[in-house]
């Protein structure tokens, strides 16, 4: 599949200055900012914001948005960002299902869809089952679309999350916790050839953290997701932190009871394991209250503002696990924005951030202004 939609151009989006006038567009929202603002805002230089929005729209970014009125001279011209004129896919390759949103240009969900998955089914199974919901939920898009919109606008890239270890820079999962087999495959390049598009692969918790720090204060949080298993996703400073070889957040597998259960790591008395197990015999205030042990750790640890929580087995029991790991702790403690679809749209997020200078790559993670 070369999944290219016909749609705008997109021929400054390299260029820093470009981006920040962009992100400027996109957070004005429908009512628009003017070329004078936007100097104002950049630093840049009046013509320097001209030529740049006049490329924008060429290619059909940006339109204008109307006129705001005087408060002497000539009244100013604003401008807006067209949202459709460009998309990116997200995947959330979970255990045991498959979720893929689609998301405009200002990170609005356009899309989304999910079914079952067996990422013990093989490399190239899952490869083609990731493939052919892409093409389901393109399909789908396109028709819903088609009477509204002229052009469902340029898919610029596919995110995918799935479980670590995982090696970011490279997109290899590594021994993906439960399903060693995935040991070195070459997902992102797999995939990307497949597709025919951009491909960036990070562990679930990444994508997550990122997606909840581009709409956040620029703190420091953690983002613990329960479901098929416990992981973190770990913002510092306002930037997501992968560790030298995109290790960190490995948060499910600190060892708190010695002779506790086995763990799918190997160890035995794993936070993931006893979490998993309470699960299963549905014992929320016990897995609840082994997460604020973990989650405790963790803000002693890092001195940390606060601390999200999400996945399945959480959103099924939000108020329990809120409550529960909130006596823990000593930072608020509140259920992370997204529902069930924030690990795939923090995907998606890994594409489109970098397009308005949002995040920069460096061997700690993206750098969220």
């Amino acid at each position: 599949m070369n999944r290219t939609v016909n749609g705008a151009n997109l021929p400054v989006l390299r260029s820093h200055n470009a981006a920040l006038v962009l992100d400027l567009l996109r957070t004005a929202g429908e009512g628009g900012i003017s070329r004078i603002e936007l100097a104002e805002r950049t630093g840049l230089t009046p013509q320097a914001v001209s030529k740049i929005t006049a490329r924008l729209r060429e290619g059909g970014l940006v339109v204008e948005a109307g006129r705001r009125a005087s408060t002497g001279g000539k009244p100013r011209t604003l401008l807006r960002l067209v949202p459709s004129a460009g998309h990116a896919m997200g995947l959330h390759l979970d255990r045991d299902e498959l979720t893929t949103v689609l998301l405009d240009l200002s990170g609005t969900l356009v899309a989304a869809r999910t079914v079952p998955l067996d990422l013990g089914a093989g490399a190239e199974a899952v490869l083609e089952a990731a493939a052919a919901e892409i093409e389901a939920v393109l399909a789908t898009t396109a028709t819903a679309e088609a009477e509204a919109v002229p052009s469902a606008g340029r898919v610029l890239g596919v995110g995918v999350a799935m479980p670590g270890p995982l090696d970011h820079w490279a997109g290899v999962p590594r021994r993906v916790t439960g399903f060693p087999e995935w040991d070195g495959f070459p997902l992102r390049d797999a995939l990307g050839a497949r597709l025919g598009l951009p491909v960036v692969l990070d562990k679930d918790t990444n994508a997550a953290a990122l997606g909840l720090a581009l709409r956040g204060p620029g703190d420091s949080f953690a983002y613990l997701h329960l479901g098929t298993g416990l992981g973190a996703g770990l913002v510092l400073g306002g930037a997501l932190y992968r560790g030298a070889r995109t290790g960190a957040g490995e948060f499910g597998h600190q060892v708190i009871q010695l002779d506790g259960p086995e763990c799918g790591c190997g160890r035995s008395g794993c936070i993931e394991a006893l979490c998993l197990a309470a699960v299963g015999r549905g014992d929320v205030d016990r897995a609840a209250g082994v997460l604020g042990i973990g989650a405790a750790n963790l803000v002693e640890l890092l001195d940390i503002d606060r601390v999200l929580l999400g996945g399945r087995a959480v959103t099924a029991a939000a108020e329990s696990f809120v409550r529960g790991v909130g006596e823990r702790v000593r930072v608020p403690v509140a259920l992370a924005e997204g529902g069930e679809h924030v690990v795939a749209e923090g995907a998606a997020q890994l594409v489109l951030a970098p397009l308005f200078g949002r995040a920069e790559a460096s061997p700690a993670g993206p750098k969220i202004r």
